[in-house]
């Protein structure tokens, strides 16, 4: 990864500095090959906890086998506070490489190869992040961080110019809009409410991106968060439910159609979907029992079943407190999973080998969470 790991040229002054380090974890293997994706490795964006200024950047090399922490320090120098305050998603797309930094109400902009900064686009309470033609569209709570169940202001999703940064458009949806999915010329946005207990929304909305204007609102269940799409139209819809009664459930829409079609009993906190595959994890907290029931899985999206209720086959899930983040590689089907630990310390990343063995693990930044791979 030419030009990414760097001399530092120079120190920052702020009160804590956040040190840049490479570890080898893995002996290279031989590269897996398709004639369609050569991936050259993964960045991991690490939350770091709110109010604390601790997002960072990791980048780990498949060609090299090295994990490289707080990439972003090495290719920024000049930067004052680094990344900022939660990160909260990260996307590639054509040349650039975009991290979704929440709390500090901007989304950082870089060179997908070397993480240097390219410039940045300000979007209060920002969220999460998808493109189509041309175009970045991204959640924005667009209020302040409160806790209020009579929270006024509604949520959008912005339209972005990907080629000068800024925003074009405004789309208003329901509260607290989170996760996002794109299919043909409709955006869908599963609103959460999630500052609003106990009156969480239930609803994602529909945006027709031509006049780019909310079309429809469908309703799910509450306190909605994830979206994923199939090759086969479903859309899967994850429910964080209400943390007493109502618990956390797995739904699906019918794009086609764009009606609820039905649920699974299954508590989602993360997916990642790998072709008809949906990883999944829950780390599912209650108010009654006041603990979390953790949780592993793997549903099959043609048949619509829990086809396995831990991919973990090892005994590894004894050692992970908090997972945290999810991916599983699309060639060599290596999965990982993060531990975000007690929130405020160094996580780890684990990588399992398809049969879900470990083979690895190295440490991270605070609260690990969120994977984009480097494709050539």
């Amino acid at each position: 990864m030419a030009g990414l790991i760097l001399c530092l040229a120079s120190c920052r002054k702020d009160e804590e500095i956040i040190i840049p380090e490479t570890v080898p974890v893995e002996t290279p293997e031989e590269p897996e090959e398709s004639e369609d994706l050569s991936i050259r490795g993964f960045y991991l964006l690490n939350e770091g906890n709110m109010g604390s200024n601790k997002s960072t950047l990791d980048y780990y090399n498949d060609e090299t086998g090295e994990y490289h922490r707080n990439i972003f320090a090495f290719a920024n120098p000049s930067v004052p506070k680094e990344l900022g305050d939660v990160g909260n998603d990260i996307k590639i797309y054509g040349s650039k490489l975009y991290a979704v930094i929440n709390c500090s109400n901007k989304i950082e902009v870089m060179d997908k190869y070397t993480a240097v900064r390219l410039g940045q686009i300000d979007i209060p309470n920002c969220r999460y992040i998808r493109f189509h033609d041309g175009y970045a569209y991204v959640t924005s709570y667009a209020g302040p961080v409160e806790l209020n169940p009579n929270y006024e202001q509604l949520g959008y999703v912005a339209k972005v110019d990907t080629a000068t940064f800024q925003v074009l458009d405004r789309c208003l949806v329901g509260f607290q809009p989170d996760e996002l999915e794109i299919q043909g010329n409709k955006i869908y946005v599963a609103n959460s409410g999630g500052y609003m207990f106990p009156n969480y929304e239930n609803t994602v909305s529909v945006i027709d991106i031509p006049t780019f204007t909310e079309t429809k609102r469908i309703e799910v269940a509450r306190n909605l968060h994830r979206l994923r799409l199939d090759r086969h139209g479903n859309l899967w819809v994850s429910s964080r439910g209400d943390y007493y009664h109502q618990p956390s459930r797995l739904y699906w829409i019918d794009t086609q159609q764009d009606v609820l079609v039905d649920s699974l009993n299954v508590a989602i906190s993360n997916v990642h979907l790998d072709g008809d595959s949906l990883y999944v994890y829950s780390t599912e907290w209650s108010y009654i029992t006041m603990s979390n029931v953790i949780t592993y899985g793997i549903v099959d999206v043609v048949k619509k079943e829990l086809v396995t209720r831990n991919f973990i086959t090892d005994g590894t899930e004894q050692l992970i407190k908090i997972p945290y983040g999810i991916m599983v590689h699309p060639l060599t089907k290596d999965i990982y999973v993060t531990d975000a630990k007690n929130y405020v310390t160094p996580g780890t990343l684990y990588c399992f080998d398809k049969n879900g063995k470990q083979k690895w693990n190295v440490r991270t930044g605070d609260i690990p969470a969120h994977f984009v791979f480097l494709e050539d």
